[in-house]
């Protein structure tokens, strides 16, 4: 696994955004003054990608590290990594998880994420996430009912929130899915953390060594 220096562009777009990036295997890079983001520029980003009121985040007090989750519901991949990163949470009382839904594969991946992100009307999406992330990867309306009644969501509540809110879920989807095109992603899951992008699932151990190199 390798780390880019700060501000580094990646291919033809600014990845250099968020800083450096980890990546599983080798990658081209290319570093031009005149296309690096400015620190301003980098700040600003981080602050659209951490600090949204609209997406649901686990802040435990006292927090010293985010980590942004880019993820959908019916990735394999996010699955792993949704394991692994309860397995720091178990252990790690100063991390902050922002959730960023990104629905891209169809439309049952935006029915999941709209339902998602209700819940937390109803102080529900930790649990309905978790329920989400144990259940089928393929999904379909019944099986997101089914994973909403494990998580103790209340399902006619949940439509009223959504008929409500649906409008404000919508623009916040919309929202990351400019944030990830911003900083080039191509898939899910992906992380930010502190000034480091990593495209792809890994495994607790590498998300605890990014977390310490963060802080």
């Amino acid at each position: 696994m390798k780390k880019f220096p700060v501000g580094l562009v990646v291919g033809a777009c600014v990845a250099g955004l968020i800083g450096g990036i980890y990546a599983a295997g080798p990658m081209s890079t290319s570093a031009r003054a005149d296309t690096m983001a400015s620190a301003d520029e980098r700040a600003r980003v981080k602050n659209a990608l951490a600090n949204d009121a609209s997406v649901p985040s686990v802040s435990p007090q006292g927090y010293d590290v985010t980590i942004v989750v880019f993820s959908d519901y019916q990735c394999p991949y996010c699955r792993k990594l949704h394991r692994a990163l309860r397995q720091v949470l178990a252990t790690d009382r100063k991390v902050r998880v922002v959730y960023r839904d990104w629905p891209i594969f169809g439309a049952a991946s935006l029915e999941a994420a709209r339902a998602a992100m209700a819940s937390r009307y109803q102080g529900k999406h930790a649990a309905f996430h978790d329920a989400l992330m144990s259940g089928p990867v393929k999904l379909n309306h019944e099986d997101i009912r089914q994973a909403a009644a494990r998580a103790g969501v209340d399902w006619p509540r949940l439509q009223a929130d959504l008929a409500r809110n649906g409008a404000a879920i919508d623009a916040s989807l919309r929202k990351t899915g400019q944030l990830a095109e911003m900083i080039d992603l191509s898939g899910t899951p992906a992380l930010v953390i502190g000034d480091n992008l990593i495209p792809g699932a890994v495994d607790a151990a590498t998300l605890r060594d990014v977390v310490q190199k963060a802080r």
